[in-house]
């Protein structure tokens, strides 16, 4: 039995923070988990960037609205729903992945959630648990599941490297030449006969 997980931002959808760094014209808000594989770090950073400028939890939610699946995302993941399991595993947060999963028909997702305080900043996060994309292919594979995971960031690894199969999805020059073991696919069509093919 197999069951595939599919990290969420630069596999589905455009980086949340990226185009909210766009909107609110604040390019520091650029870097992600492609640039810093550290991701406690990384948002307890954009945590004291976002309070510094004043911005709220709504406001990076008013971006997130008008954020739409890459071109071709939600036509690959109809097709590969119909022939095994998908699970999204994404290190977001259940405040901003509500209505992406709306636009994509809701599909399963494992993800995380903020912390608000009274004034509608972000203070915090709650992760599910240690190394969550990890801990949930063990998971999987624990109650007799074989999985096939892929990403595009830094943050995906380790599940890629614990499943059955695993593949690098739009990932950067940097990852694809320090992971040449991994297939590293930039079109939908390439990357779901790789995956019918693992399965």
């Amino acid at each position: 039995m197999n069951v595939v997980c599919l990290d969420m931002e630069g596999v589905l959808y455009p980086e949340i923070w990226i185009a909210f760094s766009e909107e609110s014209g604040i390019p520091e808000l650029k870097r992600t988990t492609r640039d810093e594989p550290d991701y406690d770090k990384l948002m307890k950073w954009r945590i004291g960037l976002l309070k510094e400028r004043g911005l709220k939890l709504r406001d990076v939610q008013n971006t997130i609205a008008k954020i739409h699946p890459l071109p071709g995302a939600k036509e690959f993941l109809d097709e590969l729903r119909t022939i095994t399991q998908v699970i999204i595993v994404s290190d977001t947060f259940s405040q901003f992945a509500e209505p992406l999963m709306r636009q994509l028909d809701w599909p399963a997702i494992f993800c995380n959630e903020l912390v608000i305080d009274d004034e509608g900043y972000i203070s915090d996060i709650r992760m599910r648990c240690d190394h969550t994309k990890l801990a949930t292919v063990r998971a999987l594979q624990s109650i007799g599941y074989d999985t096939i995971a892929a990403g595009d960031s830094y943050n995906d690894l380790e599940m890629i490297e614990a499943s059955k199969a695993g593949f690098l999805f739009r990932t950067t020059d940097q990852i694809r030449k320090d992971y040449p073991q991994y297939h590293a696919f930039t079109e939908y069509d390439e990357f779901l006969d790789a995956i019918k093919a693992a399965l």
